[in-house]
């Protein structure tokens, strides 16, 4: 039998498109192994995003290439939708972009069997959404579902509508199937995911994400759903009062912000404003008393000043968020950022990022701080010495003893150490 492996970088999207790919191998005869073990096929599902996403892709297309010399090499994603032919220099066998991901194991065959190596990437402007059902996913009682590809706000910085291309929307009746399938396969959450999902429904007539949503909830098997990232500017009094009536809706959402400044947001071209953000945040705070609140943080920015720096840091300690993931800024060629005046320096970039990591540090340990000694139902995953190890609703990991993967159970938080709590059951 022969054995495939994948390396996946980057978003949940990427994550979702690798299980699906792998489904197709299995189908066909493989044997999954795990990335570092010797294979006949490697898979690498690249990303772009960021110069450290792309740095991570290319070294893990040449670790792939050094286990085993006579192997077969897939680059699938980003990086492949952008490089395709440059690619196809160093050797591999198969370049898919963010297309015919579903041809993957039909596209290697040919290339292998004719002794081809073959670049299989669509102008990626001119493609439906492609549809790639899943009957189920690798561990975890978590299953991804992705409802939408693309995105169409072409913020200076950011490479992602060049290489997903634009708004392309599941059919809801596609996204209830394959929650129906999650929920035959022993999956008790789900979470909902896409490039850009608070665009979901744009490019579908009289459709929105809360319909996509509703679609999630209706599997009876099905006991959460958790949103991957919405963005301020469609948080509303109805759009959050129609959420609080999704009560198996975790109370954990990701609000991207990307600067805490007004000017730099501007130059950014994001379409919202550091009011706007706050008033989204206080309106899920309301509806969702308690509820977890994460963010992206994009640090050093062209132009940024430091007046402009501390506005961020301020707005942050201000919104009290649970999580801050935050990144240095780094150049992605053909975006407006790119050519912008005033690019500053690495060292600059790294010392204001880390100033946000370390904000970021301290605003979790508050939050989870604040949960100590409350019940929450935590649904456990994973084996952990004589107990397991699970997450609430809000996305906090907890263990405890005589918990089983698949339970979910009503737990007390007794200690909380290393983005750990210990429970009580």
């Amino acid at each position: 039998m022969k054995r495939v492996a994948f390396c996946t970088l980057g978003c949940k999207v990427n994550q979702y498109d690798s299980e699906a790919m792998l489904e197709q191998f299995v189908k066909a005869g493989y044997q999954p192994v795990p990335f570092e073990e010797r294979a006949d096929v490697y898979v690498v599902n690249t990303c772009v995003v960021t110069g450290t996403g792309e740095k991570k892709s290319r070294q893990m297309v040449r670790r792939a290439q050094k286990q085993s010399a006579q192997a077969d090499v897939v680059i699938a994603g980003c990086m492949a939708q952008r490089d395709a032919e440059k690619l196809l220099a160093w050797g591999v066998r198969l370049v898919v972009g963010n297309a015919r991901r579903g041809d993957v194991v039909e596209l290697l065959h040919k290339a292998t069997g004719e002794n081809l190596s073959i670049a299989a990437v669509e102008d990626i402007r001119r493609v439906p959404f492609e549809t790639l059902n899943l009957s189920g996913h690798t561990g975890y009682t978590r299953a991804v579902v992705k409802i939408q590809e693309g995105c169409d706000r072409f913020c200076t910085y950011c490479i992602i509508p060049y290489v997903r291309g634009g708004i392309r929307s599941r059919p809801v009746e596609e996204i209830a199937k394959e929650a129906e399938r999650m929920a035959a396969a022993g999956f008790r959450e789900l979470v909902i995911t896409g490039i850009h999902v608070a665009s979901y429904g744009r490019d579908l007539i009289g459709v929105t994400l809360l319909d996509a949503l509703r679609a999630a909830c209706e599997p009876e098997g099905i006991t959460r759903v958790r949103l991957s990232s919405i963005e301020p500017v469609i948080v509303d009094e109805g759009f959050c009062r129609a959420l609080k009536e999704m009560p198996k809706l975790c109370p954990q959402f990701h609000l991207a912000l990307q600067s805490g400044s007004d000017t730099v947001l501007k130059r950014m071209r994001r379409r919202y404003s550091v009011e706007a953000f706050r008033n989204a945040a206080a309106l899920l705070r309301r509806y969702f008393p308690g509820c977890a609140l994460t963010t992206d943080v994009l640090c050093g920015f062209p132009g940024e000043t430091q007046e402009e720096h501390e506005e961020t840091l301020a707005f942050l300690r201000e919104m009290a968020f649970s999580r801050i993931h935050a990144f240095p800024y780094s150049k992605r060629s053909g975006t407006p950022a790119a050519s912008m005046p005033g690019q500053l320096d690495k060292r600059v970039k790294a010392l204001r990022t880390n100033e946000v990591i370390a904000l970021g540090d301290t605003m979790a340990v508050d939050y989870a701080k604040a949960l100590l000694n409350t019940r929450q139902d935590v649904l456990f995953e994973t084996a952990q010495r004589d107990g397991a190890e699970g997450y609430t609703p809000q996305y906090m990991r907890v263990w405890a003893q005589g918990a089983r993967p698949g339970d979910i159970l009503n737990v007390k938080l007794t200690h909380y150490e290393h983005e750990l709590f210990l429970g009580e059951i």
